[in-house]
């Protein structure tokens, strides 16, 4: 089974409500199998458009595993805060096998 990755290209505008939701968010990922990958860090653009200037990538052990995760109760309790404190994109990708 292919694994799932949630992508987010993120500029946080506000650091003090954006570390509140961090602080939280991997208690809610670890429930579904998730792991961070990437959770900002140095990046360079080699091609095209710069994405936000903070990028995230969890891996989830399934592309379905990855959307409850994100819809889950638990989730949805914390993300107004990344929303609030950010502006940005979030998706969901399926891996290769």
């Amino acid at each position: 089974m292919a694994k799932g990755y949630l992508i987010a290209q993120i500029d946080v505008h506000d650091a003090e409500t954006y570390a509140k939701y961090t602080a939280q968010t991997p208690g809610t990922v670890a429930p579904f199998g998730g792991k961070f990958i990437v959770r900002a860090g140095q990046w360079e653009s080699l091609e095209g458009a710069a994405p936000g200037p903070r990028v995230v990538l969890i891996e989830f052990p399934s592309y379905e595993k990855a959307k409850e995760w994100y819809n889950s109760d638990a989730y949805q309790a914390i993300v107004g805060l990344r929303q609030a404190a950010s502006t940005g994109s979030a998706f969901v990708i399926e891996g290769a096998d």
